[in-house]
């Protein structure tokens, strides 16, 4: 593999046909915001505004201004994102909402606190792009309501019968190795600190277990296993994200140890994981290899796929790990070869297990501008770098 060549090749496809693609058809002119449910053209085929990918997307656009070029048509994206989502998303108290009605009516409750972290990645960028202050308090205010509601984080949400069989989920400590570095520029030392160590703890500590290998997606309150089907779940592509967000950490914080340790884990999550009849990586599994309760469990989906590019490349830049670029040119032939769409601008998100494609979109109620231009960017630098 040439790595210039490579670099190359994730810049173009970025700059030239992803993010194009979502200046081009995601905008809402009249309303603010942006339309994510696209068909395979482009074409809107739904107008709800899923809060998590609107700050997702006031992110990616605000991030390649602060970090590329200050282009206008990319900071006016931002802002028209940004703006909506100020105006529309919250319910006041920076509580986000799941979801609102094209013109901002909420739809869905705020019962996610994922709405929150990503608004609160999105404002942080925004807030770097345009020299607001009045973004970075907004994203202020929401990471504190993310700290004050991380214990319970649905809240009167909850279905859980408490005091039953209370599991806490991976994800949050995941995000929030990322988040606090996102916005590091609007925390104090102490927070950063604070919240990097706990959410190091929490998922190298907590939800790896060194028993199996493995990263589990729930433990019990005991941080222990639990035999049930949210005890087994292992959700392969959220452990293998993780490990970029870990090794980014090691970097900042000048301790190798972590990146051998992501290293470690990633390639383990691979050889768990990887269909070895169909190729691709399973969504979900099972640790004790019962079938899992998500019928959609042998799905390949495009995250998984470009988040594992991007831990790859990161391991191998920073270990020299060989087994990374091994299975870097394994994964990139794969999602290269079953993601993208060769007639039309950005990539298909939902194959079967065999690799064909289930859902033509190319946005949806999950789906936004994030992943796929995230990873692009991501593999881009980072292969400059090695």
């Amino acid at each position: 593999m040439n790595l210039n060549e490579l670099a190359s090749q994730y810049e173009d496809e970025l700059f030239e046909h992803v993010v194009p693609f979502w200046l081009t058809n995601s905008r809402d002119h009249e309303f603010g915001g942006y339309f994510t449910c696209l068909d395979r053209t482009g074409q809107v085929f739904d107008t709800d505004k899923f809060i998590w990918l609107q700050g997702r997307q006031v992110w990616l656009f605000s991030m390649l201004c602060n970090r590329v070029e200050q282009r206008a048509e990319w900071l006016e994206c931002a802002r028209r994102g940004g703006q909506f989502l100020r105006t529309h998303g919250h319910n006041g108290d920076y509580d986000f909402y799941f979801s609102v009605s094209r013109d901002g009516a909420p739809l869905v409750q705020p019962y996610n606190i994922f709405s929150n972290v990503f608004a609160a990645m999105g404002f942080g960028q925004l807030a770097l792009a345009t020299g607001d202050d009045a973004y970075s308090q907004v994203a202020l205010r929401t990471f504190e309501r993310i700290i004050e509601r991380q214990n319970n984080p649905k809240g009167v949400y909850n279905k859980v019968v408490p005091g039953t069989r209370d599991l806490k989920n991976f994800a949050l400590p995941m995000i929030l190795c990322n988040l606090a570095l996102e916005i590091e520029h609007i925390l104090s030392a102490e927070t950063v600190e604070t919240t990097i160590e706990r959410a190091i703890h929490e998922v190298l500590e907590v939800f790896y277990r060194p028993e199996l290998g493995l990263i589990v997606e729930n433990v019990t309150k005991d941080n222990e296993l639990c035999d049930s089907f949210d005890g087994r779940l292992l959700n392969p592509g959220h452990a293998i994200e993780a490990m970029a967000f870990i090794m980014d950490l090691s970097a900042r914080l000048n301790r190798p140890e972590l990146a051998n340790t992501a290293v470690e884990i990633t390639l383990k999550t691979l050889d768990y994981a990887w269909d070895k009849q169909y190729g691709g990586i399973f969504y979900f599994l099972d640790r004790k290899g019962y079938p899992p309760q998500q019928l959609e469990w042998d799905q390949k989906l495009w995250w998984v796929h470009i988040e594992t590019l991007v831990s790859l490349v990161k391991g191998y830049r920073l270990t020299g790990s060989q087994a990374c670029l091994d299975w870097f040119e394994t994964m990139h032939d794969y999602t290269w070869s079953h993601f993208r769409d060769s007639e039309y601008p950005e990539w298909f998100g939902y194959l079967n297990r065999r690799g064909e494609v289930l859902l033509p979109l190319k946005g949806g109620k999950w789906k936004g501008c994030f992943h796929l231009p995230r990873g692009f960017y991501e593999v881009w630098r980072t292969l400059q770098c090695c």
